[in-house]
């Protein structure tokens, strides 16, 4: 368990790697080729949890050299020996859920409790995909002229796979799972926010018997120096990224010149619409579910609380209760529900998006501000009578707060819904199924949550529309990202 200091603990230590050889390459774990090294910090503390070697362009080149010479080897893998090292990957991750969970916390934030939920989230994707390494994909057709074809696919190569400070273990998962199970080898590249738990997935990998070359990671603190080696490389075959749509449109512009495979799962800012005879606790129980979940600081977040405006002082009111009794501080404290934002940084932009709706006419009816002077931890907070001209409308928020604007009929609803360059996530409370299908061929966003905040899961594939991204990850549709497909005609 972690001290009182909220610092590493020595059972921690010892599943993490060496942390001044904290790259993996080739199977591997050594220091990078400059000896560079960057701090780790305690979000709620800003405490230095631990000093990692960063990685360099150098190290970069030495990784796609090792995934290159893997590529073919693991390619050649039979379905079941992926089945096979990605199930015992799943069996060694939930043997050792508490000490990933606490790092994860440790370094990222987010309640003890939020962090085991990620890592069963994680390894039920490295099932899942153990099991699509044994589907057969592929199909057998027959033209007119009676010739057979045959529609097969083969893994598309080395892959560079960067993931957010977020869901520092999920978001591997939902890469690293599917690149196995086709045949790809990859290079990872965490966010310098939290690389440990990163660190401790590929350890898990490791663990599970996984060949050499066949993963490596690289944490950094100079990602642009790593994309800028690997990205122009015409041995790389692909690029999965999570975060940011100004960084997955810099990183896509980059990709284009070697005509990059590339998945790109970006910023959001979803609607959860509120129609006229919604049953109220169902409203609530939505909202604070596609809310609050990891504090705010989630893509999928509902940012835009669109609410029929004969229910919506109810939901404020409601939601209100509901906020104030939401414990905050410091993650690995029992009952927390709330952690710190990722940076101070982070809470001054929730305070100014406060602020700036407040001088263009919005009420504040609880929270608004930071609970400590280091700047650490938001309120939670709860806006009414929010104009559309407020910064918090057209931006993703990415933190605790509730923003309601009140609408007249579900015409208006819809449209507003819509006002965003963003489609990653909606969400829509009604009981009339004929206006819940009516909502959910309106709302251009990928996913879709009726009566429910939980929208993503492993059977199920994640991805967006318009400035949300490209391609899907989970799902039966999710391995298809990392194949390519070959049709062969037979006279």
């Amino acid at each position: 368990m972690a001290n009182a200091n909220y610092l590493l603990s020595d059972s921690e230590l010892e599943l993490l790697p060496d942390l001044s050889k904290a790259l993996y390459i080739d199977g591997v774990w050594c220091a990078s080729e400059s000896g560079e090294t960057f701090k780790v910090e305690n979000p709620a503390t800003g405490k230095v949890l631990a000093e990692v070697s960063s990685a360099s362009a150098k190290d970069a080149k030495t990784a796609l050299d090792a995934a290159v010479k893997a590529q073919d080897s693991w390619g050649a893998t039979t379905p079941n020996e992926r089945w096979q090292i990605l199930s015992d990957a799943y069996a060694i991750m939930l043997e050792n859920k508490e000490t990933i969970a606490r790092v994860m916390t440790l370094e990222m934030g987010k309640p003890l409790s939020d962090a085991r939920g990620e890592v069963d989230y994680c390894a039920n994707f490295l099932r899942w995909f153990a099991a699509e390494a044994l589907r057969g994909h592929g199909r057998q057709f027959t033209l007119p002229n009676g010739k057979e074809g045959v529609v097969s696919y083969e893994p598309v190569g080395p892959c560079y796979l960067i993931s957010p400070w977020n869901f520092p273990v999920a978001m591997f998962g939902r890469k690293v799972g599917p690149a196995l199970a086709a045949g790809c080898t990859s290079i990872l590249k965490p966010s310098e926010n939290t690389p440990l738990t990163a660190l401790l997935f590929v350890r898990v990998l490791e663990k599970a018997g996984l060949p050499a070359g066949v993963v490596n990671i690289l944490p950094t603190h100079g990602s642009k120096a790593i994309s800028d080696q690997l990205l122009p490389d015409p041995r790389l075959a692909k690029i999965s990224f999570t975060g940011s749509t100004g960084v997955g449109s810099s990183l896509l512009a980059d990709s284009a010149p070697n005509i990059l495979h590339t998945s790109m799962e970006l910023g959001g800012n979803a609607p959860l619409v509120v129609l006229e005879g919604a049953n109220m606790d169902t409203a609530i129980e939505t909202a604070m579910a596609a809310k609050y979940r990891g504090g705010g600081q989630v893509c999928i977040a509902a940012n835009r609380f669109i609410i029929d405006e004969g229910l919506a002082d109810e939901f404020a009111k409601r939601m209100v209760e509901e906020t104030e009794a939401l414990k905050v501080g410091n993650g690995m404290d029992e009952g927390v529900k709330i952690g710190p934002m990722i940076d101070q940084k982070a809470v001054a932009r929730m305070t100014e998006l406060v602020d700036d709706a407040v001088k263009r006419g919005a009420k504040v009816l609880t929270g608004g501000k930071p609970l400590d002077e280091e700047g650490r931890f938001m309120a939670p907070t709860v806006l009414d009578h929010v104009p559309t001209d407020a910064e918090i409308f057209k931006n993703e928020i990415f933190g605790p707060i509730v923003a309601i604007y009140r609408v007249n009929g579900e015409e208006e609803a819809l449209k507003l819904a819509n006002d965003t360059e963003f489609g990653l996530a909606g969400y829509v409370v009604t009981d009339d199924c004929a206006a819940a299908m009516r909502a959910r061929r309106a709302i251009s966003a990928g996913m879709i949550g009726v009566n429910t905040g939980a929208v993503s899961d492993p059977v199920s594939p994640f991805g967006g529309m318009k400035q949300s991204g490209l391609g899907a990850e989970g799902g039966s549709e999710g391995i298809f990202e990392y194949l390519d497909m070959k049709v062969s005609v037979f006279g």
